[in-house]
């Protein structure tokens, strides 16, 4: 009822008599034509409410569309960035090769600034968790640095002698299997699918700090002579790029209580300064190697990649029931195991590949593999990830069952003597 109209009815009269029965038939018209009028009002009103709710849910979907794009694109930023990087640097290699002095910016700055950044993150408070657990980060350590270069070195062996693929490639997923563990997409993953998160903490930073040191030794030992390095200019090299800058990063943290509390509050920009950095030592590897003449086509490279993801799928199966063996009743530490043992580090693979080969013209091919196994890992690790959160609660489900069972059982053996 229109509120205009009932305030001049009076308060003893029927509110219907007025409207509906006037006495004047030019009252019905004028009631009528009003009614009209603002019946036609009110349909503009919702049809403007209409229009105005279509363009605000265009607006949602809009927004939403470009949230889901910003996040597929956060995911997987370094492999798009690193697939345009090599994309540039094939169209026009002296750019990279020369004009932007790789030899300083790339292998001396580039590298240092990453092992800076590394030292002034690395938590070697952590390192305390050694004594908790030392078989099992034992175990990790060993199956991610020797079983997983074992393989990959009998597999590339076998490969480059039947001439499946070519000996710069396969020298690569050499290097590649003899890096460390990849620190945050292991707590990630593993803090995602419930894993134990202080292990994979405790493991990546040893991993890494033992990498540096490992990684150049077990690739030497490997590769040999064919690796066509200078043993003690790489080692000196490794101490100045590398060992230094993580050094003086150690001691800036220690001294200085300010900077945890920067790292941490500034890592969003720390990250993509040492993605960027990695992008900019990619493409000048691959501009030298483009410039020297890329002796590897198309379907050498394709096979590479299939063999890497061959060769992930076996360490990884092979790790998850080595696990099972060897840890039962520890569901959770099975979890970061997994991720443990088969991934390898990009942010420290890179820079330490070009520390070591820097004047070799192959360096793009003994990067590749690495840059295949990193997005490989990523997409097994994500698919995994589900089906290893239930795997975790139904173990500690049945642990927990099995556990109130023996106390139940113990509790009556202790009343029966």
């Amino acid at each position: 009822m229109d509120q205009e109209n009932c305030r001049t009815i009076p308060t003893d009269a029927n509110p219907y008599h007025e409207m509906n029965e006037p006495s004047d038939p030019g009252k019905i018209f004028n009631a009528h034509g009003q009614n009209q009028l603002k019946s036609k009002n009110e349909t503009s009103q919702i049809g403007d409410n209409s229009a105005e709710g279509g363009n605000n849910e265009e607006q949602i979907k809009s927004y939403a569309c470009r949230k889901k794009l910003l996040e597929l694109y956060e995911t997987y930023e370094f492999l798009l960035l690193i697939t345009l990087a090599i994309a540039a640097a094939k169209i026009y290699p002296p750019l990279g090769a020369i004009y932007v002095v790789p030899d300083i910016t790339a292998d001396w700055i580039g590298v240092m600034f990453i092992f800076l950044l590394a030292g002034l993150a690395l938590k070697t408070e952590e390192f305390e968790a050694a004594f908790n657990q030392y078989f099992f980060n034992l175990f990790v350590q060993s199956f991610n640095f020797g079983v997983v270069s074992l393989a990959a070195f009998a597999l590339a062996i076998f490969l480059a002698k039947v001439g499946a693929l070519h000996q710069s490639l396969a020298d690569g997923m050499v290097i590649c299997s003899c890096l460390p563990m990849a620190i945050n997409m292991v707590i990630i993953l593993c803090k995602n699918a419930d894993g134990d998160e202080a292990a994979a903490v405790f493991n990546s930073a040893v991993g890494n700090l033992i990498g540096i040191f490992l990684s150049p030794v077990l690739i030497l030992g490997y590769l040999g002579v064919s690796g066509d390095v200078n043993l003690i200019e790489v080692f000196w090299k490794l101490c100045v790029r590398v060992v230094v800058p993580l050094v003086i990063g150690q001691v800036i943290q220690k001294n200085w209580k300010d900077v945890k509390p920067f790292m941490k509050s500034n890592s969003l920009y720390i990250k993509k300064a040492q993605i960027y950095t990695l992008v900019f030592i990619v493409y000048t590897v691959f501009c030298t190697t483009f410039m020297a003449g890329n002796p590897v086509g198309v379907g050498n490279v394709l096979l590479m990649i299939f063999f890497q993801f061959l060769l992930l799928l076996f360490v990884t199966v092979m790790a998850w029931y080595s696990l099972k063996f060897l840890f039962p009743n520890s569901p959770r530490l099975r979890v970061m195991g997994l991720f443990g043992c088969t991934h390898k580090t990009v942010s420290v693979g890179v820079p330490l590949i070009n520390a070591m080969y820097d004047e070799d013209p192959n360096v793009g091919l003994y990067t590749l593999p690495l840059l295949v196994w990193h997005p490989l890992q990523l997409v097994f690790g994500s698919l995994l990830v589900p089906r290893l959160y239930d795997f975790v609660q139904s173990e500690t489900q049945r642990l927990d069952i099995q556990d109130a069972e023996i106390e139940r059982v113990g509790t009556q053996v202790s009343w029966f003597y």
